[in-house]
């Protein structure tokens, strides 16, 4: 079985949240808990959390959407070009974290433990 990590970055690159889901299910069913509770001005996503009720959600909280769009979507969203160059700050926090042997090979047998070992990972991360 897989493990999916979908997390959340600040505009450095640090973790600030994550969430562990099984490699089966769709990235969209752990964006509503990582939010949940943040204010941010913008969130910087893939094709994968391109959903209506995620963009709902962000025009609720009065936050800007970049998020590129699946081609066959029937309204298309104007989306801030610049500001979506920056999405290489997660992409790279992911290569970063897949440095660590015991993440990158999913070496631990339960949740918790590979959870401690994302947040021991990202300290080390956030230290250099």
């Amino acid at each position: 079985m897989t493990t999916k990590i979908l997390a959340l970055t600040d505009a450095l690159g640090n973790l600030v949240r994550f969430e562990l889901l099984p490699g089966n299910r769709y990235d969209t069913i752990g964006v509503a808990p990582l939010i949940d509770g943040i204010e941010f001005g913008a969130l910087l996503g893939d094709k994968a959390f391109d959903s209506n009720w995620i963009v709902q959600d962000l025009d609720q909280r009065g936050a800007k959407v970049v998020i590129s769009q699946h081609p066959g979507r029937a309204q298309k969203l104007k989306i801030d070009v610049e500001m979506y160059k920056w999405r290489h700050l997660i992409e790279n926090f992911f290569s970063k974290l897949k440095e660590f042997k015991r993440i990158a090979m999913r070496a631990c047998k339960t949740d918790q433990s590979f959870s401690a070992m994302i947040y021991l990972a990202a300290a080390i991360i956030n230290s250099r």
